[in-house]
C-alpha cells in the first residue's frame, strides 16, 4: 500500500516521504480500514519533527484521524462487520491506504457527514467539547472569546460554544477568513488581532472582559488576552501554534480571579475513562443529528500530502485539510 512514512525528525517535514510499504494485519481486537479520508491536525506536523508529547518509534505512518470502511476485523471483534463505514482511529497510521486502530476507538459514520467531514470532526470538537464544558464549564449568555478562530480547533470551538449558547467573539489574523467564519458560522462579534484586541474586547464586553478565553495560539495573543479576561475567567491553553510557550505573572490571576486551564483532550479522557467514553458519544451523537457542522478546506490525494501539510503550517485554511488516499 502507499503510506507517508517518517524516516526522520527535522523541519518542514525534511525526514517524510511517500512509500510502499506492506498492508498491515489486523491483531486481536483491532480492525482494519480502507482510508478514505484522514484530516491534517497540529499535532501530525509536530510529531514529524518529534515535537508533540507522543513519540512513535521511527520509521511510523502519521495520521491521528480517519474515516473509512472496514476491510478486515481482528481476532475478538464482533460489533463491526466488513464494509461498515467507520470514522475514529489512533495517535498515528491515518496517512496511508489502509491502516489499522482499535475497534474501541471507532465510531459509525454519520450519515449526513461525508468521508472527509467526519474524518474532520473527532479531534477537533472532542478538544472545544473537553474545554467548554468539561474544563471551563460554560454557561448560556457567557462571552467566549476564541483565538485561531478560523482553525480546525477554533472554528469547532465557535460552533460548539454557539450551540452552547454563549456570546462568541471570534478573533483571527486574517480578515478574509474572519468573513467566512461570519458568513458560514454567525459569530457574535469577530476582532481582526493585528492591531490588537484588548479594547475590542472590553468593548464588546462592557468592559468587563471575555468569561472563557480559547487560546491554540500561545505567544503574543495569550499575553493580551490576561490583559482582557474577566474576574472569575478561565483561560484555556490549547497550544502553541505561534511557535512561543508564553508565561504568566501569578499576581495576573490573583488581582484578576481568573484561572488557567489546560486542555488535553486526549489525555483527559485516558484519565477520567467513563467521562472520556461521554465526551466522545456527546461529539458524534451531535455529528449524527447535524447539530455541528466540521468544515473541510480542502481535500487532496495522498501524493499532495506536503500541500497539505503546508496549508495547516502556513495558516491558509479555514477548518481542516484533508487527504484522501482514495484520490
Amino acid at each position: 500500500m502507499r503510506a507517508l512514512l517518517v524516516e526522520r525528525l527535522e523541519p518542514d517535514y525534511g525526514g517524510c516521504r511517500l512509500a510502499e510499504v506492506e498492508t498491515p494485519a489486523p491483531g486481536p481486537g483491532e480492525v482494519l480500514i480502507r482510508v478514505r479520508a484522514a484530516a491534517v491536525n497540529f499535532p501530525d506536523l509536530l510529531q514529524t519533527r518529534g515535537e508533540y508529547q507522543h513519540k512513535p518509534v521511527l520509521p511510523f505512518i502519521p495520521g491521528l484521524e480517519l474515516s473509512g470502511e472496514v476491510a478486515a476485523l481482528g481476532e475478538g471483534v464482533t460489533a463491526l462487520a466488513r464494509g461498515d463505514e467507520v470514522v475514529g482511529g489512533a495517535r498515528i497510521g491515518g496517512f496511508s491506504e489502509y491502516a489499522v486502530a482499535p475497534a474501541a476507538a471507532l465510531q459509525p459514520k454519520p450519515k449526513g457527514l461525508s468521508f472527509a467531514q467526519a474524518s474532520a470532526c473527532g479531534a477537533a470538537y472532542l478538544t472545544a467539547h473537553v474545554a467548554l464544558a468539561r474544563r471551563a464549564r460554560a454557561q448560556p449568555g457567557e462571552w467566549v472569546l476564541v483565538h485561531g478562530a478560523a482553525g480546525g480547533v477554533g472554528l469547532a470551538c465557535v460552533d460548539l460554544a454557539k450551540l452552547i449558547g454563549c456570546r462568541v467573539i471570534a478573533a483571527s489574523a486574517s480578515p478574509e477568513k474572519l468573513a467566512i467564519v461570519q458568513r458560514e458560522y454567525a459569530p457574535d462579534a469577530i476582532i481582526d488581532v493585528r492591531q490588537g484586541f484588548r479594547d475590542q474586547v472590553k468593548a464588546l464586553t462592557e468592559g468587563r472582559g471575555a468569561d472563557i478565553i480559547y487560546d491554540p495560539v500561545g505567544g503574543d495573543v495569550f499575553d493580551e488576552s490576561v490583559r482582557c479576561i474577566a474576574f472569575d475567567g478561565r483561560l484555556l491553553v490549547i497550544g502553541f501554534t505561534s511557535g512561543r510557550i508564553p508565561s504568566v505573572s501569578v499576581n495576573m490571576p490573583l488581582i484578576k480571579g481568573f484561572s488557567v486551564m489546560g486542555v488535553r483532550a486526549g489525555e483527559y479522557g485516558r484519565r477520567f475513562p467513563e467521562r472520556g467514553r461521554e465526551n466522545i458519544e456527546h461529539v458524534w451523537r451531535l455529528a449524527n443529528i447535524g447539530a455541528i457542522r466540521p468544515r473541510v478546506h480542502a481535500e487532496l490525494p495522498l501524493a499532495d500530502w506536503r500541500e497539505a501539510f503546508d496549508l495547516l503550517a502556513y495558516r491558509r485554511v479555514v477548518g481542516k485539510a484533508v487527504l484522501r488516499p482514495d484520490l
